[in-house]
């Protein structure tokens, strides 16, 4: 089965060659980057990379409208370049690129979404502080709560997707532009009847650049969660 591995980018110029070496280490895979007109020069690098190496592709975009666009444009253009299994994961390191053989042979196995999970045994948050960790569990456990739907880690960013179940779900009209769109993406696949896996991941806090975490977010998926339980 063909898999790519699609990493949206904005900003990240000291990761992608790092990452790059990292997640080609796991023997088949192809690397899909997706880089919102990065002022930093991180669409620049990308090509570099892609020039020495032809498992690399780079899809450019305009201008940065949100991660959840961002994925929808490079899951279209993985299908495009004819993947059966597409991953999902951030640039930063905080996914560990050697748990993609883990989440490939699940989705290889049969599971139509595997989910890196943080909160199934086995998984965990090294270094985080003790509030971090309160408002990520409770924030999940509202989720869990208001949506029915039942997964432990519901706005996890590490995922692997089969084509099937990305055709069956539609996708390409997920109203969620940021980082919700983990939470509708799943709600979606849930709803449809997909099989869905979680595994441990140990989830860590990037080394280079800056994170794009804002106080915002959480409120989005309170929102969004509310909205899919009551329309």
């Amino acid at each position: 089965m063909k898999t790519i591995v699609v990493i949206p980018t904005y900003d990240e110029r000291e990761n992608v060659a790092p990452m790059a070496k990292a997640v080609l280490a796991t023997e088949g895979v192809e690397l899909l980057f997706v880089d919102d007109n990065s002022p930093d020069g991180t669409g620049d690098a990308i090509d570099a990379l892609a020039k020495e190496e032809p498992r690399v592709h780079c899809l450019h975009r305009k201008a940065k409208e949100g991660l959840g666009r961002a994925y929808v444009a490079g899951f279209r253009k993985a299908l495009d370049l004819g993947a059966d299994l597409v991953v999902q994961m951030d640039c930063d390191f905080s996914h560990d690129p050697k748990d993609l053989p883990r989440l490939i042979a699940a989705g290889e196995g049969g599971a139509g979404l595997v989910i890196g999970s943080r909160y199934v045994p086995g998984g965990s948050t090294p270094g985080w502080p003790f509030k971090r960790r309160l408002i990520s569990r409770a924030g999940g456990l509202f989720i869990r709560t208001v949506t029915g739907m039942p997964v432990r880690d519901p706005t996890g960013g590490f995922k692997c997707w089969s084509a099937a179940t990305l055709a069956k779900i539609d996708f390409e009209t997920v109203a969620s532009k940021g980082y919700s769109f983990q939470l509708e993406m799943n709600h979606r696949a849930w709803k449809a009847g997909v099989s869905i896996r979680e595994i441990p991941i140990a989830f860590t806090d990037r080394v280079c650049g800056y994170s794009k975490i804002t106080p915002g977010i959480a409120v989005e998926s309170f929102k969004i969660a509310i909205r899919l339980r009551f329309g």
